[in-house]
């Protein structure tokens, strides 16, 4: 009757031995806190874009009759890139320098030659009937002639007079007649003419074409984008930051560039623009990080990430974050919990300002 219970102790004891095995296997690794170099970054995910990168619209609606360029040429500041159909247009613009030239001064000289002599010529007669009016008033002074024939030389005066201010009057007019209608004409032709500059696309800056979405005989309107454009050489990230970083950010920072194009390659950028308003959808601000260092071939809306260095000290103590709790505690080798007091921190590391030394030994939890 004793075997029953001395097996039951044997297996106890067996069990026990076991449980302390697993114990010791599962032994608590522990660490010391090291002195290195620690930065503190903010992540951002974005987007390649070339500087100065926009989309081209038409200023007005109508059919591609050309394309003067293909997509990936470099093309010149104003230079054309599509022709749309307009011939209502150019005759309209034919018409407006027909009526320009016809309107001219050059145009209208002979009229205004006829004004001038009609002028001259009325003042000769009222120059010759006040030389007779004056005549007959001296004739009349020495009591020869009549007086009727005094006032029929006043009255021959009086009329010149009026004739000779009419052709002065109806040249003045006639000139500024002409002049107007010169100016006029000419305004409507460069009207015209600018009409029809609207009808030929053109690139606003010195660049790249990067896509052309139209092709000839396609109706396009003012709404709609036909082309892309920008620098065929610099390049910038437009980065989203979330809200929670963004108040960490500044002008010039440091930022490293990775990119699935280049993978294990990294790159230089610096901060150059945040923009103030943040995306209601996303919670995030846009940021735009131009490249110091980049590869040789980069195109526009390549997808990247970026890290944004907001503080680097070069040697301080620091422990991995896992072993840190609730940020503030640690526990040592002895079991003891400890609380101290953290600095920077990045997905790795944390900087043990102060309750650490070298020599403090570290778990990650209490066995």
């Amino acid at each position: 009757m004793k075997y029953p219970i001395y097996y039951f102790r044997k297996a106890c004891f067996t069990f026990l031995l076991f449980l302390g095995l697993i114990s010791c296997g599962k032994k608590q690794e522990s660490v010391f806190p090291v002195e290195e170099k620690i930065t503190s970054s903010v992540y951002a995910s974005g987007t390649i874009k070339s500087v100065s990168q926009y989309e081209v619209y038409s200023k007005v609606n109508g059919i591609i009759d050309q394309i003067l360029v293909k997509e990936g040429a470099l093309v010149k500041n104003g230079q054309a890139i599509y022709k749309l159909s307009n011939k209502t247009q150019e005759l309209n613009f034919e018409n407006a320098k027909l009526l320009a030239n016809y309107s001219s001064e050059n145009a209208n000289h002979e009229k205004l030659n006829q004004a001038q002599t009609e002028m001259e010529v009325a003042k000769l007669k009222l120059d010759n009937d006040l030389s007779l009016l004056e005549r007959q008033k001296k004739l009349w002074a020495g009591e020869i002639g009549t007086k009727n024939e005094v006032e029929q030389r006043e009255l021959a005066y009086k009329n010149s007079m009026a004739l000779f201010n009419a052709s002065k009057l109806k040249l003045n007019d006639l000139k500024k007649q002409i002049e107007f209608q010169s100016k006029q004409t000419e305004k409507s032709a460069a009207i015209s003419s600018t009409s029809m500059n609207d009808y030929i696309v053109k690139s606003e800056i010195a660049g790249r074409v990067y896509s052309l979405s139209k092709e000839k005989g396609e109706m396009i309107n003012t709404q709609s984008p036909v082309a892309i454009i920008g620098d065929a050489n610099k390049f910038y990230i437009e980065l989203q930051v979330d809200e929670y970083d963004i108040s960490k950010l500044k002008k010039g920072q440091k930022t490293i560039v990775a990119m699935d194009s280049y993978k294990g390659q990294t790159f230089e950028a610096i901060i150059e623009k945040i923009y103030p308003l943040m995306n209601d959808k996303t919670k995030s601000f846009k940021v735009d990080a131009l490249f110091t260092s980049q590869p040789a071939n980069l195109f526009p809306n390549l997808s990247a990430q970026a890290n944004i260095v907001i503080e680097v000290k070069e040697k301080v103590l620091t422990i991995p974050r896992a072993y840190l709790i609730d940020n503030e505690f640690v526990y040592l080798a002895n079991k003891e919990k400890r609380k101290v007091k953290t600095g920077l921190m990045d997905y790795e590391k944390a900087e043990i300002v102060s309750g650490l030394t070298s020599k403090d030994a570290i778990v990650k939890s209490i066995q």
